[in-house]
């Protein structure tokens, strides 16, 4: 806020321009001040001070310097307050403006900086800078100046939430090197082995396990195919045996030539 000392055009004076002057009259409603201007400079009782004031002479007298600031100018008169204004006034502070203030407080979600505006600002911890913050004191102190950028302004809630690493440059992306192919690895193959008999007698399916049973049972008709073989060779032998006799006894009794 600029300091004016002379006169100066009132096209000239802007909302918050700090003035100096002198108290020319008071009334019960304010005070009228020459601050050097054609138009003469009215305060009103409520803009003396922050606190409530019941009379104009408990706080200014005729002839008593001033200091004021322009609140704003109309056709007649120029309105000052005694009250020093916000740096930001809550119709002033819009989304995406970049703002400097002063870090004022450290927590574990973050920093709130003074800003000029009714309420102080918070930067949570995740925008502090790029990469990850465990906890702001790691990167900021109570008393730093930073500069940050408005992300939302809540007037209802009086909430200013503000990003200090929207206004760092981002960081250049390291690129990402292509992965190796995993080696293959090689088998060695043992000594004396036969990796393409292994290879069959993995291919070709293993009998499965008989039972007791089974095994049992299977023993039973190798007996019996057993006897059986070896009563039709008997069958077969008495049968030879009788025909040869047969034919012997043939040959006795028929007479010879």
């Amino acid at each position: 806020m600029d300091t004016i000392s002379t006169p100066a055009s009132e096209n000239a004076i802007q909302s918050k321009t700090k003035l100096t002057g002198k108290v020319i009259k008071t009334t019960l409603a304010g005070a009228i001040v020459d601050v050097g201007q054609n138009l003469p400079g009215v305060i009103h009782i409520s803009q003396l001070k922050a606190e409530s004031v019941n009379r104009v002479e408990d706080v200014l007298q005729i002839g008593q310097e001033v200091e004021v600031w322009v609140r704003r100018v109309k056709d007649d008169r120029i309105e000052l307050t005694m009250i020093e204004p916000m740096g930001l006034e809550w119709r002033e502070i819009k989304n995406d403006m970049i703002v400097k203030g002063k870090v004022t407080r450290l927590e574990s979600y973050g920093a709130f900086i003074e800003i000029g505006a009714e309420r102080p600002g918070l930067v949570h911890v995740s925008e502090i800078t790029h990469g990850f913050v465990k906890s702001p004191s790691e990167i900021l102190h109570e008393g730093d100046e930073v500069e940050a950028m408005v992300l939302e302004v809540n007037r209802r809630k009086k909430q200013i939430r503000l990003s200090i690493k929207a206004t760092q440059p981002q960081p250049e992306e390291i690129p990402v090197e292509m992965k190796a192919e995993p080696r293959k690895t090689q088998i060695r193959k043992p000594k004396n082995t036969n990796y393409m008999d292994d290879a069959v007698a993995t291919a070709e399916p293993s009998e499965p396990e008989r039972t007791v049973f089974e095994i049992a049972w299977q023993q039973a008709l190798d007996r019996a195919e057993s006897k059986k073989s070896q009563k039709t060779k008997r069958t077969k032998s008495s049968d030879k045996d009788q025909e040869d006799l047969l034919n012997r006894t043939l040959e006795t009794r028929l007479p010879t030539g």
